[in-house]
């Protein structure tokens, strides 16, 4: 699904990020990025959006070279991409319905698609019953379940989430991480950027670690 090879990425600024990087993460397959401020996961992470272009290297998704990829393509490339956030990143003038439904709204989608998909994506973060209310009167877990069914709403292929659970206690982290393994076991691959070494132990999963732009681990803690 996504393949880096000797992937390194230098900033006009002379820092390296990134520093021969390579690893290939299968279908369905949910994974952890971890590693010290700094260390590279954002732009990791950048590179497989086409924010960022890699310096030297391939990145690969899905069997695309992502340096073939023109400017005018990138959108499409995106669609296929949810993206997860800490800080959950909704829209407080609006509803949890509108709030899930907007990326549909973007790519053009119709209202009856729009209803539906909305509607499965709140099920399946069991939210269907909060779809009226303004997030702001939510507690941050029920945000973060938000911000994960915007980013499934277009049944994308890929996962992103970038520090999903900082901001929540144990028993909430633990619940979206459950959450993270339903939609992988169902066709999703999932990378899973955390500094919480504790949960990540927990859920026994595969590891990539980052250390000052070089990829330093890979396997399970």
């Amino acid at each position: 699904m996504i393949e880096f090879q000797q992937v390194s990425k230098r900033y006009s600024s002379g820092f390296e990020a990134l520093n021969g990087v390579n690893f290939h993460i299968q279908p369905r397959e949910m994974v952890f990025l971890t590693g010290h401020s700094g260390a590279g996961k954002s732009t990791l992470m950048k590179l497989i959006m086409l924010m960022e272009r890699p310096t030297s290297g391939q990145v690969i998704m899905a069997g695309q070279n992502l340096s073939k990829v023109r400017p005018s393509q990138i959108p499409y490339h995106r669609r296929h991409i949810g993206v997860v956030f800490q800080n959950h990143q909704l829209l407080f003038d609006r509803s949890v319905f509108h709030n899930v439904a907007l990326p549909m709204q973007i790519a053009g989608f119709s209202e009856w698609d729009i209803g539906r998909r909305v509607r499965a994506a709140l099920d399946k973060v069991g939210l269907l019953d909060k779809e009226k209310q303004n997030p702001i009167n939510l507690s941050g877990g029920e945000q973060q379940r938000v911000g994960i069914a915007r980013a499934v709403v277009n049944k994308p292929a890929l996962l992103l989430a970038d520090e999903p659970t900082g901001n929540l206690d144990p028993q909430l982290a633990t619940e979206i991480m459950e959450l993270f393994r339903q939609f992988a076991s169902v066709g999703v691959t999932i990378m899973i950027a955390s500094h919480d070494i504790a949960l990540i132990r927990r859920m026994g999963l595969r590891v990539l670690g980052l250390e000052q732009g070089h990829l330093v681990y890979d396997g399970a803690l």
